[in-house]
């Protein structure tokens, strides 16, 4: 019988990471790593989670889908390949990230890519952060093209600024970049198709520009797609929590929900979700099984579960992620 789930992280290394994830959450960083992304909860080809508790240990999230995806997933779909669905990170941007785009999935066919709808909750900002997302109100595809030319298309994105706690829905197709200074909680289908419009003449991590895909980019942009806004839904009281709809998509839901020190919840039943804690700490009881996770923690749970509770060990706050 499955149980509530938690897995190693897979650090990546990125030329915009730093060392936040150390410092907030406490996480082993590699020594002298510019850690950019957290791979939480990923079945990614040669990147698949390491389990981490209970009897299943050392067991990976591409065995467990070999061997359990009935059970793991109940009416969720898997991704292509029988993968599990959904890609879950942390992201720490100590500078800029690329200007970029992820296809819409009738278009990565064609560019022989993967589609990449997204959500981002900002979980730590400094002063002045920002996301640019979509485009400026006006501009046209003839205008981005000739300003990717002079080297001036982050004029045409339209710029955001952001805090803790708030959240940004990216469909693919959406063009963005995360400002620096800014820790997300990433939830988005099982993808690692990115096409960059632009990466601000910098070099990578072996000293070498990074690679631009102007013409994947341009296959791939919503050039309708004018200056969306944060998720402006609020805090509705269900019995001892509050909860908030963020995303509503075919792909995935995700619910924040905050939880005073010693409230308990049930999660949905037969339902594949995770929960990702962003403040706080929770148990997670399923049976006789009991997780206990930090901020900063995320932990899959199967659908073939019929009852799982979540009590707040201390005012605790975090992300119910279902997938579809």
């Amino acid at each position: 019988m499955l149980y509530p789930l938690t897995f190693q992280p897979v650090f990546k290394e990125r030329v915009w990471g730093g060392r936040e994830l150390e410092r907030l959450y406490g996480k082993k960083l590699p020594p002298g790593a510019v850690i950019g992304e957290s791979w939480e909860i990923s079945d990614r080809p040669g990147d698949a989670s390491i389990i981490a508790n209970g009897q299943l240990a050392g067991k990976d999230l591409r065995w467990l889908m070999t061997h359990h995806a009935a059970e793991i997933l109940g009416g969720a779909k898997p991704a292509a390949e029988g993968r599990f669905p959904l890609l879950c990170k942390i992201l720490d941007a100590r500078d800029k990230l690329s200007l970029q785009v992820h296809p819409p999935a009738n278009i990565a066919v064609e560019l022989k890519g993967e589609p990449k709808t997204e959500m981002w909750f900002i979980a730590d900002a400094a002063p002045e952060a920002s996301l640019y997302v979509g485009l400026k109100r006006g501009v046209t595809r003839a205008e981005f093209e000739r300003k990717i030319s002079d080297g001036s298309v982050a004029d045409c994105f339209h710029h955001i600024p952001v805090r803790a706690g708030d959240t940004m829905f990216l469909p693919s197709g959406r063009v963005h970049a995360i400002g620096d200074g800014l820790v997300i909680f990433e939830i988005q289908q099982n993808s690692d198709t990115t096409y960059r419009v632009f990466d601000w003449n910098r070099t990578g991590l072996d000293g070498k520009p990074r690679d631009l895909h102007v013409a994947q980019s341009l296959a791939s942009i919503d050039f309708n797609d004018f200056e969306p806004k944060l998720v402006k839904t609020k805090f509705v009281a269900d019995e001892k929590i509050q909860k908030r709809s963020l995303v509503n998509d075919p792909l995935f839901n995700v619910e924040a929900w905050k939880l005073n020190s010693g409230a308990n919840g049930s999660l949905k039943p037969k339902k594949l979700q995770i929960i990702a804690v962003t403040a706080g700490e929770i148990e997670i009881q399923s049976g006789s099984t009991a997780v206990n996770l930090a901020t900063g923690q995320f932990s899959l749970i199967p659908a073939s579960l019929e009852r799982t509770e979540i009590l707040a060990k201390s005012n605790a706050a975090l992300l119910r992620v279902e997938a579809n």
